[in-house]
């Protein structure tokens, strides 16, 4: 029968709780860095709205639910540059709108 005992020795339940306090270390800081992306993009699209509003630029629901859903802080940030010059709320979309065939 082999020796078990190590595995339930103060050793091994010190090596364990390294692996533990590791994991949760981990954990904490990719949480903290997907709140940080998910309040960016929340952030980004509230300035999208509040540039087209500034611009008296109506926004449609379907266009508003699009800005406020994205979760890529990349592209609020083009749409946000594009909200400055555009003339209409879907334009800020460029080569993301739907091709109309």
């Amino acid at each position: 029968m082999a020796d078990l005992s190590f595995y339930v020795s103060p050793l091994s339940e010190e090596i364990r709780e390294e692996g533990r306090a590791e994991g949760r270390a981990e954990g904490r800081a990719e949480g903290r860095a997907e709140g940080r992306a998910a309040g960016r993009a929340e952030g980004r699209a509230e300035n999208i709205l509040i540039v087209l509003g500034a611009r008296r630029i109506d926004v449609a629901r379907a266009t508003r639910e699009k800005i406020t859903t994205c979760r890529d802080p990349e592209r609020l940030r083009g749409w946000l540059l594009r909200s400055a010059v555009v003339a209409t709320a879907e334009e800020i979309f460029g080569e993301d709108a739907p091709s109309e065939q």
